[in-house]
Formats: C-alpha cells, sequence, structure tokens
C-alpha cells in the first residue's frame, strides 16, 4: 500500500480546508430557492420573479463556485452588491426556449414555470438570469436583488420521506442524484424503489460513472400520486399524479416531461439533492432530459435502462443528441457557430471540441468506414438533428442510438469533466 507522507496529508487538509472557507465566507448552509415565470413567443421573452424561499441545507456544489464549465442555453449569476464580485454561476437549459422554436410559439404566447437553487448568501446579492440564443447571444437579461433577511422569503418545509438507495459519501463531497417517483400510488412505492435500484445499477453499468461511484449518491423521495400511470393525451388518458406530467410536449408522442417545477421542487423540499431523476410508472416509450433541470423516463418500457443513462447524459453532463432527421431543425445549430455541447461540433471551433483526442492522420470530416462503429474515433457528419453542418465523435454512441453499449470517448470525458467539477476545485476546467 503506497503511504502519504505528513506533509502530503496537510498539503491536502490545507486545501480541503481553502475550499470550505471559500463557500463558508459567503454563504450558510443553506439552499435559496428562486421561482421565476419565463413567458413569451418565438420573438419575445420576459423573466419575472414569481417568489423567493429557503430550506436548511446546501446540496449543491461548494467548488468552482465563480466558474462554468458549459455554457447552456441560459446562466445565473450570483453577484456580491457591495463588492460586484461573483460569487455563484449555473449554466441551464429550459422547456420554454425549446417551444420557442416550434409552430404554436409562432402564434401564441406562453409562460413557464422555471425554478433554480442557489447557496443562500451571508450578504445582500444581485442575481442575475440571462437567457441566450442559438448564436450564443444574450437575448434576454433580468436583474434582481435579494436581501437574505427579507421575512417574505418562505421556509420550505419538509413534504416527504425519503432514503438513499446507494450513498457513497457525505454531500458535502458527492453529488446527489435524487429520484421522484411519478404515477405510483402508495401501495406502489415497494415498486418504486425497485425501479430506483434498477435504474442505479443501469447508470452504473456505463463509464465513467461506474469508475467515478465512489462521488455519487442516489436518493429516492416517497411522494405517492392518487392515481397510478401518467397522463398520455394522444391516447386520451389523464391521471392524477403528484408532478401532473404528461408524454406529447410539444405535440411530440414520446416527448415526457412535466412543466409543473414549482410542485417539483415542492416535493423535494428538505431532500438531499443536486440533480433530479423523475421515473414515471408507465410501460409507454419516452422520456425526457434538460440541462440543469431533470431527466424523466419511462420506468416500464423494455428500454428503460438505456433510456435513462441517455437522458442523464443531457441532464447533467449536457451532451446533445448525435442523431438527425431531415434538418427540420436546422436553424438550431447555425453555420459559424460552434455548439456549446461537448459532442458535436460545425467545426467553427473544433480545437474547443475533441481535436486533441484525434489521431494526426486522422481526416476531417471523416468518411463513415462501417467498421468499429462503436470505437473508431473521428468527425462524422450528421448529429443535433442535422444531416449536414453537424458532426459527431463516432458512428454510434449511446447520445445516437439506444443499441450502442457505451458512451464514445468524447462522452465519456464531458462526463468525467462534469464529475470532477461537482466534486473537486478545478483550476483549468476546459
Amino acid at each position: 500500500m503506497r503511504r502519504i507522507s505528513a506533509l502530503g496529508l496537510l498539503i491536502v487538509f490545507n486545501v480541503l480546508t481553502m475550499y470550505a472557507q471559500r463557500f463558508d465566507d459567503k454563504f450558510t448552509d443553506r439552499t435559496l430557492r428562486v421561482d421565476y415565470i419565463f413567458s413569451g413567443n418565438a420573438n419575445s421573452q420576459q423573466i419575472s420573479v414569481d417568489e423567493l424561499r429557503c430550506a436548511e441545507g446546501w446540496y449543491g456544489r461548494r467548488c468552482n463556485l465563480d466558474k462554468l464549465l458549459l455554457r447552456g442555453n441560459g446562466q445565473i449569476m450570483m453577484t456580491d452588491t457591495a463588492a460586484c464580485d461573483t460569487l455563484y454561476r449555473m449554466a441551464f437549459s429550459t422547456l420554454f426556449q425549446e417551444w420557442q422554436g416550434t409552430e404554436e410559439a409562432a402564434r401564441t404566447h406562453k409562460s413557464f414555470e422555471n425554478v433554480f437553487l442557489l447557496p443562500m448568501p451571508k450578504d445582500v446579492v444581485d442575481v442575475t438570469v440571462e437567457l441566450t440564443d442559438n448564436h450564443g447571444k444574450v437575448s434576454s437579461r433580468f436583474t434582481h436583488r435579494v436581501f437574505p433577511e427579507d421575512i417574505l422569503i418562505r421556509p420550505a418545509s419538509k413534504a416527504y420521506e425519503w432514503q438513499y438507495v446507494r450513498k457513497a459519501g457525505d454531500s458535502r463531497n458527492c453529488i446527489d442524484f435524487t429520484f421522484v417517483p411519478e404515477g405510483y400510488t402508495q401501495d406502489e412505492m415497494p415498486l418504486f424503489l425497485r425501479d430506483c435500484q434498477e435504474s442505479v445499477d443501469a447508470i452504473l453499468s456505463h463509464e465513467p460513472f461506474k469508475s467515478m461511484a465512489d462521488k455519487l449518491n442516489f436518493v429516492a423521495v416517497m411522494a405517492p400520486s392518487v392515481e397510478s400511470g401518467v397522463s398520455i393525451p394522444h391516447k386520451s388518458l389523464w391521471r392524477n399524479t403528484v408532478l401532473n406530467s404528461n408524454f406529447d410536449t410539444f405535440y411530440s408522442a414520446r416527448y415526457l416531461t412535466t412543466l409543473h417545477l414549482k410542485r417539483l421542487h415542492d416535493v423535494l423540499a428538505g431532500v438531499p439533492s443536486e440533480h433530479i431523476l423523475i421515473l414515471a410508472n408507465t410501460d409507454n416509450y419516452g422520456g425526457g432530459g434538460i440541462f440543469n433541470s431533470y431527466l424523466m423516463t419511462a420506468a416500464h418500457n423494455a428500454m428503460c435502462r438505456p433510456v435513462i443513462v441517455h437522458e442523464l447524459g443531457h441532464s447533467f453532463a449536457g451532451l446533445g443528441d448525435e442523431y438527425y432527421y431531415d434538418d427540420q431543425y436546422e436553424v438550431l445549430y447555425p453555420a459559424g457557430v460552434e455548439p456549446w455541447e461537448p459532442n458535436i461540433t460545425t467545426l467553427t471551433d473544433f480545437s474547443s471540441k475533441w481535436k486533441d483526442l484525434l489521431s494526426p492522420e486522422a481526416k476531417i470530416p471523416t468518411t463513415p468506414s462501417g467498421k468499429n462503429v462503436y470505437s473508431e474515433l473521428g468527425v462524422y457528419e450528421g448529429g443535433g438533428y442535422q444531416s449536414k453542418g453537424v458532426y459527431r465523435p463516432v458512428q454510434e454512441c449511446r447520445m445516437k442510438i439506444n443499441a450502442a453499449p457505451a458512451f464514445c470517448p468524447v462522452c465519456q470525458r464531458a462526463i468525467k469533466r462534469m464529475i470532477d467539477y461537482h466534486t473537486k476545485d478545478v483550476k483549468d476546467i476546459k
């Protein structure tokens, strides 16, 4: 066994103490929940504060507080009002922005709930929310001031019992992935726990989750629904469930989401939770994953295990879809703009993606060989829903097809970086 010297232990202790002090100097061990309403149509965006809440305990990251690993489709920033220092930043994506690209948004105006969890500051802060367009430019910005001692910040109360499905360590050093049941009645809670365990097994069978399992906690919340199952509008099925989710989001039959994010976070009050996984009690195929919001999947469909892993790639690691159609979403990744997702590129700034992983002899773009479709790293055209102008790392990957046995090397590196970003201070995040 390799021993660590006394000096080495002292250095580790000092580094950990430094990171803890950095958090403790500016924040208390509480969570500030900010509820927003995002509204608009295809051409306009409005951001409004709905309500502020607080809860005991902070289960988000305590390192890299003012750094971003990915740009996302939006960012929320907390700034010290007096010193003007950036204290905390988080990137995200929203269903609202996705909806703005639909045909419905061209003819009507709608509002969407969005909830963000921030560490509770010790002093007065300004919180800024920015939304960006598909050119990476800020399309909407809203700033409001938060006073930590504001008497109208409503305390959150514990709503449901919870338990660990798998505990690797303390929440201060690990990421808490929290399962929420959708469409499970009280009598079906044992079934929900079994589904949670199967989901954990599926996730930890894939690298790099498998080799980094010591950084991953999994929690289950016992939140029963009145009725069993979930709503499937195209089958005229409507159910009274705890999150009021449904298939047919944006009229896409397999797109399963909930728009009730305030209710979702009410369910999570008092629960260790940094990343949300919603299991839907249905065998109807479908799911969805929104970066730094939540993932949702049909728990009893035969493809549940590969789907939950795929959606976790979206919601946790910010990976893009690598499949493509007939360019009906062509404007999503315009030429001349490098996507923020780490596993797709327009070649505008390919050096920021996986160019360093390619051999010097690799051709860009790469011609599909039909061989080694799961491992031959290159630059293959087709991805991000577009058959032309967007490129992916391998011919087949977990972010492209359910049959792929693993994430490709590019996606694995992106997931590892995200786990590191949440669990240790990284000086140079790329």
